[in-house]
Formats: C-alpha cells, structure tokens, sequence
C-alpha cells in the first residue's frame, strides 16, 4: 500500500476506486508488462490472488496493490522502481503464509526504509532491520509466546517452538495497525471492513515470455519430445539392459 498519511483512516474514507485511475498506477508500476482488466475483488480476498493476476485499487491519498509476485522473503530486494514510487509517500509490504508461519513486512517513508522484519519457524529471523513498531514490543519481550500444544495420543516432550512468538500473530497486529484490518483475528470496533473496499482485476504478463495457454502448451510439447518412459534392469554380465517395464 501506498499513502500519503494513516493507511487506516485513508481506508476508512475511500469509495469506489476509479477503474482508469487504478489502470494508470498499474502501467505505472509494471512496466513493459501486458496489462489486461480482469474480475476484481474485495479487498479481504484480494490480498492473496491467484497466479498472474493482481487485484489493486487507486484512490487520491491512497492506493492498494495484491500481488503474489511480491511476497518474497527479504523486504529489501523489493524491485526498486517500486519504493521509488513511494516518494513523499508511504510505502507498506506486508506478507503472510500460514502453511510455513511466515510473516514478513516492511515501511519505508518517502522511500526510505525504516523497519523490515522476516521471520519463520523453518528459517529463523532473516531480516529484522530498525526499530520495533509499538504493537511488536509485546511480542519481543515475551508477553506473547507461542504455546504450542500438543494434538492428543502426541508426544507431550514435544520441542518447544523455535520462535519465541507465533509470526501469524504478529502479522495480523501488523496488519491492523499498519494496514487497518485483520485477515484471521477477531474484528475489532473501528477496523476497516475490507469486505467493503472493492478492488479492480489485471493480469499482467510478461511480453516476452509465455502465456498460460502457452505453458500449457509448451509443457506438453516437452513431455512429447522426452516420449515414453524407459526402463532398465541388470542383466546376468551386470550390465543395464532396456525391458518393457512394469
């Protein structure tokens, strides 16, 4: 998200988005990309859009953009033609994966980057750059540990989490403060209701590469190339010899 003040309050006040307003940011911020208009979506199912396609939103003050390509594990190595685009703005990356407890977010300020944090289980702290927000300070000093308990007829000697807070937790307090809603937690009195905020639809392709159609495509025509499996077993020399299979 991109604002000129309080995402949160910005959020509260926004209407419609202009559909060709919305289209300009797009061409602006993929460029040399396909752009095309799609089926949108609201803002609660737009943050996590299906492969090629990004839901955004451009109003004065404020702009949103849900974009898969961008959940990436360091917030620094955001392309930088995007934080340029942040200047005398603020920018906000904000990334969860529930199947891998992966949380990552980041803040720069009129394109300077003032906190980036990325954590998960499997991979420990990999970026944890500036100043803790307040709402992290809990999780920091240990106010909100992770108890992980057991599922029944499981070992109780179980190892403790590896992370001496949940990431999901966190990032859903990121995401209320920063943002002004919540995904999984419980709606709180003056969270945005992002089943309100609508989003328009693009898919954006590269020119140069291909298409889904031509995956498809190019996928089978690779499979038809390697042609049939083959299959070996020693013969009685222990040499391989090719039989007919299984």
């Amino acid at each position: 998200m991109y604002a000129d003040g309080d995402i949160p309050e910005l959020l509260r006040r926004v209407g419609a988005a202009d559909r060709e307003r919305t289209a300009t940011m797009m061409r602006r911020l993929y460029p040399g990309r396909g752009v095309e208009e799609c089926e949108g979506a609201v803002l609660s199912d737009g943050v996590y859009p299906p492969e090629g396609t990004v839901y955004a939103a451009s109003w004065p003050g404020v702009e949103v953009v849900g974009d898969r390509g961008m959940m990436i594990d360091l917030p620094t190595q955001l392309p930088e033609h995007l934080v340029a685009a942040s200047a005398g703005r603020r920018l906000v990356l904000h990334n969860m994966h529930s199947v891998v407890d992966w949380l990552a977010f980041a803040v720069w300020e009129d394109g300077r980057l003032v906190r980036s944090l990325s954590l998960s289980p499997d991979d420990g702290v990999m970026e944890n750059i500036g100043e803790p927000f307040p709402f992290e300070v809990p999780y920091w000093a240990g106010d909100r540990s992770a108890d992980v308990i057991p599922w029944p007829d499981e070992d109780e000697d179980e190892e403790p989490y590896p992370l001496p807070f949940h990431p999901l937790e966190l990032g859903e307090d990121a995401l209320r403060a920063l943002c002004g809603f919540v995904q999984e937690g419980r709606p709180e009195d003056g969270d945005v209701n992002a089943d309100h905020i609508r989003l328009h639809g693009f898919r954006v392709r590269d020119p140069h590469g291909f298409g889904p159609v031509k995956k498809e495509a190019a996928s089978q025509g690779a499979g038809e190339a390697i042609g049939p499996p083959r299959f070996y077993t020693f013969g009685p020399d222990g040499l391989l010899v090719e039989n007919g299979g299984v």
